[in-house]
């Protein structure tokens, strides 16, 4: 098919559908995006269907037949919306998917329309080539990943299960792609994400003039607490996925692990420079105070004060972080979640992170392969609940002096064009396995 459309083509174009998400409902919507998705498709011989909880909202899925239905399903998904850019602080604009010096620039360049392009050119290619893969794939082009989910992944999963039967692995954004470390081409999949528990904290006192003495001030008892949560010394905790990372990167490299106690490991994480960074926010829980409320008046002491804090916890400990929250309260102050996302984890030694290895070295020789955990969450926390093993696998070959950990979210946000390919490439070799 001579005018199989390019994943720079394809990226470029999604990149022109301003897709921002607000936030709490407001969204510039994705439907436009959806129904380009749903074209392509289309054009590559599939069945695509449009889902909307809210209008304008849309989630497009398919499936591709593979030629034994006896095989588990693989599920590859993408977000179609992404978080607000604006256009005062960018060199170029936003949404205008410009081209500069080999390079493809606009929001939602790696977070993550660049992933919709390589699965929708991986659907074309496989279409003019007649391939088919062994296992039924699913495709899923999803909304407000960038928010709540509560119109995207969380829907989906709780009113269209169905639309994922049979599926036992799933691939999305954030892992399987190069990090230029001493010469090495370490490739970080992920296999784990730390949860996340926003709590609102509310503390109670006696209202009274500001001038008086109260020993019983609300502002004071919240201020305390926070200052307890902030200091608080989380205890490292390795889960399975973390010590492979530290072991296998050590290795790699040929840099000494020590992973008895927690100097061990803080040690390690500092040898191991830039890729121990990658696993630093990692083998603790934390808790972050972001959000403080109280009073209406500077010389009346209110009877409530509130703040929000941003817990992240890691897999198999959560009730433990939780409870020590609850002990660095103290009498005088309640909790509530404002969001609540479970922590989530994938075997790190599985057939389905071999042929992820496997499919990246099949382009990159040189690639050396571990797990991780992310720090932050996706989609993933969604399909998990379908009994589903999810992993951060959206390949790409990155230059040594691109940093990708300031693109996502970030100004001026771009992508190598020879990335793009790259990632495709891997992406069709592991969707046939």
């Amino acid at each position: 098919m001579a005018d199989t459309p390019t994943p720079v083509d394809l990226c470029r174009d999604l990149i022109r559908f301003d897709t921002t998400n607000h936030g709490n409902g407001n969204a510039a919507g994705e439907r436009a995006a959806a129904e380009y998705v749903a074209g392509h498709l289309t054009a590559a011989g599939l069945d695509p269907v449009l889902l909307e909880r809210s209008p304008g909202r849309s989630n497009v899925l398919t499936r591709i037949p593979g030629a034994n239905p006896h095989l588990p399903a693989i599920l590859a998904h993408a977000h179609l919306d992404v978080v607000p850019a604006d256009p005062a602080d960018w060199t170029v604009p936003p949404f205008a998917g410009e081209l500069r010096d080999g390079r493809l620039y606009g929001r939602g360049a790696t977070d993550m329309k660049d992933v919709c392009a390589m699965l929708l050119t991986v659907a074309h290619r496989w279409a003019a080539s007649n391939t088919r893969p062994q296992r039924d794939i699913v495709l899923a082009f999803v909304a407000d990943e960038e928010d709540r989910g509560i119109d995207g992944a969380e829907w989906l999963v709780d009113k269209h299960p169905d639309l994922f039967e049979g599926v036992a692995a799933a691939i999305s954004e954030t892992g399987g792609y190069t990090h230029h470390v001493n010469g090495t081409h370490l490739y970080p999949v992920a296999t784990a994400e730390r949860g996340t528990a926003h709590l609102r904290l509310t503390a109670r006192g006696r209202a009274g003039h500001g001038s008086r003495p109260n020993t019983d001030n609300a502002v004071t008892h919240l201020v305390h607490t926070l200052a307890r949560i902030a200091d608080h010394p989380w205890p490292v905790r390795l889960t399975p996925t973390v010590r492979a990372y530290l072991e296998r990167t050590g290795k790699a490299l040929g840099i000494p692990v020590d992973l008895t106690d927690d100097a061990g490991v803080d040690a390690t994480i500092a040898a191991l420079g830039e890729a121990g960074m990658i696993a630093a926010t990692t083998v603790r829980a934390s808790s972050t105070p972001t959000v403080l409320d109280a009073g209406y008046k500077v010389n009346v002491i209110p009877s409530t004060a509130t703040a929000q804090i941003d817990v992240r916890t890691l897999p198999g400990i959560e009730d433990e972080v939780l409870a020590t929250i609850d002990e660095l309260l103290g009498p005088d102050i309640t909790r509530e979640f404002v969001a609540h996302q479970t922590p989530v984890e994938a075997p790190i030694d599985s057939d389905w992170f071999d042929a992820m290895a496997a499919a990246l070295r099949a382009e990159d020789p040189d690639a050396v392969v571990v797990p991780y955990c992310m720090g932050g969450g996706t989609d993933a926390k969604a399909f998990t609940k379908l009994g589903i093993d999810c992993f951060g696998f959206a390949p790409l070959l990155l230059p040594p002096d691109y940093d990708y950990r300031v693109q996502a979210h970030g100004v001026d946000e771009h992508i190598p064009v020879d990335a793009l390919e790259f990632g495709t490439r891997v992406l069709s070799h592991f969707l046939q396995k």
